[in-house]
């Protein structure tokens, strides 16, 4: 288990599910866009659900953007399958 600490967040990198790297906000401003699968507690007597996690995006900004699109690209973090160096 990984944490990351962006700003004032600070994220468990076991529940991102897609990062986009090169997004932009409703006001078109760009930034770096983060899918998290957060897990839904099941309450007592409540059956199963099919679908036991709740998904939300998060978008950084600014200085934010910046250092998230910087550790996304690291080659110490991520395997890129189509360098662009080729």
């Amino acid at each position: 288990m990984t944490f990351i600490k962006v700003g004032h967040v600070v994220l468990n990198t076991d529940y991102i599910a897609v990062v986009k790297l090169e997004s932009q906000t409703c006001s078109g401003e760009k930034s770096v866009s983060i899918l998290m699968t957060v897990p839904k507690f099941l309450l007592q007597g409540e059956a199963t659900p099919s679908n036991s996690y709740h998904y939300e995006w998060l978008d950084f900004t600014g200085r934010e953007a910046k250092v998230l699109q910087d550790y996304f690209s690291s080659f110490d973090k991520v395997i890129d399958l189509l360098s662009e160096q080729q």
